[in-house]
């Protein structure tokens, strides 16, 4: 990516799941295409996540989870303080105009020292739960920015800036596209996924499900699934037995293009996936992770299928039957994937990455006048 002189420096710090690390990514490229430079820090996890944050400088620093017992907590607040100290040189190297945090505890020594180092602070929550990390830093950060309108745990007094949630330039350009057309005799494409680690109940549910659907429906659909590597020789082989062509990884690389073709997602509801529903427009079936953190998938599918874009069904009533049932509803009625394509796309925020890069912006204060040449001294005289 080309630029001119750099405008600002700006840190950004994210936890190292994709949940965190996505929205930061497009933060990123927004803010290299308007000139800024930009440095982030993660984890070990974070900095192994294929495709993100070309061009960025990524610097991986010590972070400690607080949890469990009496040393978990001394052995996470030994590690918390060295990361808050190699933060802070890192803020004396780069001078950097404002951060951001995007949640998760790796973030935390770095949003520490950048407050310690005064310098302009705001957190960004994908989630409708604030989630730990910024619910502790809230009240001490200049802006809070949030994805959905109604946001649990934000702590009273504090007024969060809505925004939306980041997503990836290629998911973006899909909301330009039409809904896939759907004819009567036409193949009907399904898209599984379970998130960044997968979904062993998709793997056990998805397939039965399919099994039950009638004959004609069956026969037109076409699945592509992500599984875990331990399920994907039994989930292929259940596939085989019912005659479905599928089409089984244990990662998407193309997942953009998958979601581009499809007619319905069925899948978990973490905050990346529903902002990527969203911005494209896709219908969904959503299968909250019961065991996240607050619940917080359940509330990031709240808005979604209060718009009609998606059905939302608890994991514990996620039965072949039920997953036939709702699949049956969706695909035979006249239209009704493609209204609620519509309203899926209606509950996006296709202008996030652009507002949260004005909010960044305007936390480092007005971008000072470029430098140019010194003056000749014949241009000094006049």
């Amino acid at each position: 990516m080309e630029q001119g002189p750099v405008k600002r420096t700006f840190l950004l710090a994210a936890g190292g799941t994709g949940g965190h690390m996505i929205p930061a990514h497009a933060l990123a490229e927004e803010l290299m295409q308007r000139g800024h430079k930009v440095v982030l820090v993660t984890d070990d996890r974070g900095a192994r996540i294929p495709g993100l944050f070309k061009g960025v400088e990524v610097h991986v620093l010590p972070a400690g989870r607080i949890g469990g017992g009496i040393r978990t907590w001394i052995s996470a607040g030994a590690m918390i303080l060295q990361g808050r100290k190699a933060a802070k040189a890192l803020i004396r190297q780069y001078e950097p105009s404002a951060a951001i945090g995007f949640g998760g505890y790796p973030a935390l020594p770095t949003l520490l020292a950048s407050l310690g180092e005064k310098v302009p602070t705001a957190l960004h929550e994908q989630n409708a739960v604030l989630g730990r990390v910024n619910r502790l830093l809230a009240r001490f950060v200049k802006v809070l920015a949030t994805a959905y309108h109604q946001v649990d745990r934000v702590p009273k007094g504090i007024e969060p800036v809505i925004v939306g949630n980041p997503v990836r330039a290629e998911i973006l350009a899909l909301r330009d596209q039409p809904y896939p057309p759907l004819t009567g005799e036409g193949v009907f494409r399904l898209l599984v996924t379970g998130g960044s680690q997968g979904a062993s109940v998709l793997s056990t549910v998805v397939p039965d499900a399919l099994g039950l659907l009638p004959i004609a429906l069956r026969q037109r659909l076409q699945v592509t699934q992500q599984c875990r590597p331990e399920d994907i020789d039994k989930v292929r082989a259940r596939y085989a037995e019912l005659d479905i062509p599928a089409d089984l990884a244990t990662y998407l690389g193309d997942l953009p293009e998958r979601l581009g073709w499809s007619h319905l997602f069925v899948g978990r509801s973490g905050a990346s996936t529903i902002a990527e529903l969203t911005a494209a427009g896709r219908p969904a079936i959503l299968v909250p992770l019961p065991s996240a953190m607050d619940d917080h998938q359940t509330a990031n599918a709240r808005e979604m299928a209060a718009t009609g874009g998606a059905t939302s069904i608890p994991q514990s009533k996620f039965t072949p039957q039920q997953l036939a049932k709702q699949m049956q509803k969706m695909a035979l009625e006249p239209g009704a994937l493609a209204t609620a394509a519509a309203r899926a796309r209606d509950a996006g925020y296709p202008q996030a990455t652009q507002a949260l890069a004005d909010l960044v912006e305007s936390l480092a204060g007005p971008t000072p006048a470029p430098v140019g040449p010194a003056p000749t001294f014949k241009e000094a005289l006049a």
